[in-house]
C-alpha cells in the first residue's frame, strides 16, 4: 500500500481570471507520484473532473479506499509510475486544499464564500502553469483527464502548445449541449433555493445547503450512469417484501441515491459546486477568437477516448474534437470503447480501455 502525502504552493504572483478579475495570492494543493527524471520531461498531468480532487492514486494515512483513479495510475499500471513522474493539483475553486470559497480572503479575514470570483478551463490551465514552473518540469509528456478533466487537457494544447507533447482527453466533448447546460442549472437552483444556502456565504452563518447539495448530486449522478447499468445493479427492486403505498424510500435506486447526496455534503463544498458547473457551461475554445491560430500552431498528438453507453458525453461530442484536429492536420487517435458504465466509465476497469491507454503511453 503506498502512503501518499500531499503537498501546497503557496502564490503571491497574482492570477488574472478570464473574467477580469484578479486572485492575488493563492495556495495550490497537490500530490505527485514516481520520480522525475534528470531531463525533467517525462512528466504527467492528470486534471480532474467537477467532484474530483488532487488524491488521485494511492492511499493517504489511515485511508481505506484509494485515490479515485488508482487502478489507472501507479506501478505497472497504464500510467505506469515506475518510468513517469504524475502531478495531480486540486484546482482553485476547489474545497480539498487548495484556494476556493470555504478558503479564507486574507483582505477581509473571512471566507470568500459567493465572492470567491468565477473560474474557468483557462484560469485552470493558467495556475497549473505556474505549479510546474515551480515543480521544474520542462514539458509534459502527458496531460490526462476525464470528462471536464478532458477539457483541460484540450486546452494545454492549445494555450501551452510548447510544453506539452502529447493530451489524453477521455468522455470529454468540445462544449456542452443546451441539455447539460439545462441539467447543471437544476443543480444549482437546487442548491441556491437551499434556505441554508443565506446568498452563498452559509459559513459565516455556521450552515451548509445540505439538502440542496445533495439533490445536485443526486441529478448528476442520474447522468452518470447508464440505463443499463442501473437496471442491472437495481432494477425495481424493493428495499422491503413489498410496496407500502406511501413516499419512503421503497425502491433500491431511492435508497442508493439518497446515500449518494448524503455521502456528498460531508466532503464537497456548495459553492465549488456551483463553480465547476459554471466552468463546465463556459467551456467552448473554438468559440475564441484566437482559436485557429492555436490549433494550427500546436504540434501536441492527441488521443480521444469515448465509451458506448455515456450519454452525458455520448461518442458524437469526441468525435466532433476528432474531426477538428483531422481539419487542421493534427495526429490524433481515436477508440470508441463498448461499457455499460455510462459517463462513470471512463474511472472504471476496462480491458480494452486499459489497454488503449497503455499502448498509446508506452508509444509516445
Amino acid at each position: 500500500m503506498d502512503i501518499i502525502k500531499e503537498h501546497k504552493l503557496s502564490i503571491d504572483i497574482p492570477l488574472k481570471l478570464k473574467s477580469g478579475k484578479t486572485l492575488n495570492s493563492y495556495d495550490l494543493v497537490y500530490e505527485t507520484y514516481g520520480q522525475l527524471n534528470d531531463n525533467k520531461d517525462n512528466a504527467v498531468l492528470i486534471c480532474h473532473a467537477l467532484s474530483g480532487n488532487h488524491h488521485v492514486a494511492g492511499y493517504h494515512e489511515g485511508d481505506n479506499k484509494p485515490g479515485w483513479w488508482d487502478n489507472m495510475i501507479g506501478s505497472g499500471k497504464p500510467i505506469n509510475t515506475n518510468k513517469l513522474f504524475v502531478v495531480c493539483v486540486n484546482n482553485i475553486g476547489g474545497c480539498h486544499g487548495s484556494t476556493g470559497p470555504a478558503s479564507i480572503n486574507t483582505e477581509t479575514g473571512t471566507n470568500y464564500g459567493f465572492d470567491f470570483p468565477v473560474v474557468t478551463v483557462q484560469d485552470w490551465v493558467n495556475s497549473q502553469k505556474v505549479l510546474m514552473d515551480n515543480l521544474g518540469i520542462n514539458k509534459w509528456q502527458f496531460v490526462v483527464g476525464g470528462s471536464l478533466g478532458g477539457m483541460q487537457a484540450f486546452q494545454w494544447a492549445l494555450d501551452y502548445p510548447d510544453y506539452i507533447d502529447n493530451a489524453i482527453i477521455i468522455a470529454a466533448a468540445p462544449k456542452l449541449t443546451a441539455q447539460n447546460i439545462a441539467f447543471n442549472e437544476v443543480a444549482r437552483q437546487a442548491i441556491m433555493k437551499d434556505p441554508d444556502w443565506c446568498g452563498g456565504n452559509y459559513l459565516k452563518e455556521d450552515k451548509m445547503p445540505k439538502r440542496g447539495l445533495a439533490l445536485a448530486r443526486m441529478l448528476g449522478h442520474i447522468t452518470y450512469l447508464s440505463d443499463k447499468s442501473m437496471a442491472e445493479k437495481f432494477g425495481r427492486d424493493l428495499k422491503q417484501e413489498k410496496i407500502g403505498f406511501n413516499f419512503d424510500v421503497e425502491f433500491q435506486i431511492e435508497s442508493y441515491l439518497r446515500y449518494q447526496g448524503e455521502k456528498f455534503v460531508n466532503s464537497f463544498d456548495a459553492n465549488t459546486y456551483l463553480l465547476m458547473t459554471k466552468a463546465l457551461d463556459y467551456y467552448d475554445p473554438v468559440s475564441d477568437s484566437e482559436f485557429i491560430d492555436k490549433i494550427s500552431s500546436t504540434m501536441t498528438k492527441f488521443l480521444l477516448i469515448s465509451f458506448t453507453s455515456d450519454w452525458r458525453f455520448p461518442p458524437s461530442r469526441s468525435e466532433e474534437i476528432v474531426k477538428t484536429l483531422i481539419s487542421y492536420n493534427k495526429s490524433v487517435s481515436y477508440a470508441c470503447v463498448k461499457s455499460d458504465g455510462g459517463h462513470d466509465a471512463f474511472l472504471m476497469k476496462n480491458d480494452n480501455y486499459f489497454d488503449v491507454m497503455r499502448n498509446f503511453i508506452e508509444n509516445n
